[in-house]
């Protein structure tokens, strides 16, 4: 997937999109950042790991939106919504909030719980199935209204 993104960039940057070509480099420095703190220069990211850095990347940006809106400053927040929608194209599909509280349902069966202190069982059951494909604080909230 890694590679997927090197093409990308320099197909970006030979149709001089700037804004794509920002984004692919930032996102493949983070990627690199990842490697070299994971295992250093001889650790090469998975399509899992590079998976979990494009999370990464656009819960930042979610979260530079939702403060940027909240200051006012709408022309940051609109170039954060840009950049975001760029990562999304590489991002595998978002389950429903119905798929997920199917799985939540499953996963409150699985482990037996009851009340809110059994919450971190449920999530550690959970988040391995929903990794990359679902928002953790949609997934938290479902939880959170199951054992309620």
């Amino acid at each position: 997937m890694k590679d997927k993104l090197q093409e990308e960039l320099k197909q970006s940057m030979l149709a001089k999109n700037a804004e794509k070509t920002s984004v692919l480099r930032l996102l493949l420095s983070a990627i690199n950042y990842y490697e070299t703190n994971k295992g250093g220069a001889g650790y090469s990211a998975t399509d899992e790991d590079v998976l979990s850095v494009i999370g990464a990347q656009a819960k930042q940006r979610k979260d530079s939106i939702e403060q940027y809106t909240t200051a006012g400053r709408t022309e940051l927040a609109d170039k954060e919504k840009a950049e975001l929608a760029i990562l999304e194209n590489y991002m595998p599909e978002q389950m429903s909030e119905d798929e997920v509280s199917k799985l939540v349902d499953e996963a409150v069966a699985q482990t037996g719980a009851t009340s809110m202190s059994d919450i971190g069982k449920v999530m550690g059951a959970l988040m391995p199935k929903v990794k990359g494909r679902a928002d953790g604080g949609v997934v938290s909230n479902l939880v959170k209204s199951k054992l309620s």
